[in-house]
């Protein structure tokens, strides 16, 4: 009965390891494979060993567009976990209409992200668009080289606040209500109850969040292509964006995959550096 079990479970999880392997797994192998060749999608392919990879490590489009990643990341990401998480201490007292607030929030997010970015597209636009007709102005949001990152950073925050809300939702409520009255009975305020147990106590669904919004950051393609296209002067040519470029536009297959297996082993870095930080700073018994 019990050498049955090891087999039991195999087979249990076999379908998910067919998923994954055939969709997370094979494609990673074959993009490393494909990233040593020179292939324009039609004609032979000629084979280059690491050649790819040296010429984009040479070459200053990789190095702008991991550069314009991270710092839509370093914007985009903090400012949408520290606003889910305001957002989420206001959504979980369930003061009146709170639940009409809450599927008003998530709407952003399970929207396609193609579509917002025409909507804010429009909304940006400097001479019809409603922001610059609320303001009065006339700014060049998503032409002007200093504003166009910071425009389509904050699209994406809008867009995830109310995803990040309900995780850190589902986190507030498994804090038990005793911790916050013995702290008020010390004599703690709000703002020492948020930042001395609230924060310590929800590491854990920040960790996961900070996990998923970085490896989702490093990924945005669709919403900055449909905003701006990738410029300009290449200021939002995010990673994701270069790997559409090489592949579609240049007819160069095999320098998309070496970006694409780049990306790869550097998610792998950042989230690894994030297990690592956050495992020593995470409590998971709220007894």
């Amino acid at each position: 009965m019990n050498a049955r079990r090891p087999l039991l479970g195999w087979l249990l999880i076999a379908p998910s390891l067919i998923g994954v392997s055939a969709f997370l797994i094979l494609p990673v192998l074959l993009a490393f494979v494909v990233s040593l060749f020179r292939w324009d999608l039609l004609g032979t392919r000629q084979f280059l060993g690491l050649e790819n990879y040296r010429t984009l490590l040479s070459d200053g489009a990789l190095a702008n567009s991991l550069l314009v990643t991270g710092i839509f990341t370093l914007i985009s990401v903090p400012l949408s976990l520290a606003l889910g998480l305001i957002l989420a201490t206001q959504l979980v007292r369930a003061l009146p209409g709170s639940a009409v607030v809450r599927v008003i929030v998530v709407i952003p997010w399970v929207c396609a992200p193609l579509a917002l970015g025409v909507v804010w597209k429009w909304i940006f636009q400097p001479s019809v668009g409603a922001l610059n007709q609320i303001l009065g102005v006339r700014i060049e949001w998503l032409t002007d080289p200093a504003l166009a990152l910071p425009a389509v950073a904050f699209v994406a925050i809008w867009q995830n606040v109310g995803y990040i809300s309900l995780f850190f939702q589902a986190g507030l409520t498994r804090i038990p209500g005793s911790i916050y009255e013995a702290a008020r009975i010390d004599g703690a305020g709000p703002a020492q109850q948020l930042w001395f147990m609230t924060i310590p106590l929800l590491r854990p669904t920040t960790f996961f969040l900070a996990v998923t919004q970085v490896v989702a950051s490093f990924q945005v393609f669709d919403m900055v292509f449909a905003l701006t296209g990738g410029g300009p002067q290449h200021r939002t040519e995010v990673i994701a964006s270069l790997i559409y470029h090489e592949a579609f536009v240049s007819s160069r297959l095999g320098r998309a995959s070496a970006v694409a297996v780049i990306l790869f082993l550097l998610l792998v870095v950042i989230t690894v550096a994030q297990q690592r930080w956050f495992s020593r700073r995470i409590t998971y018994d709220m007894s």
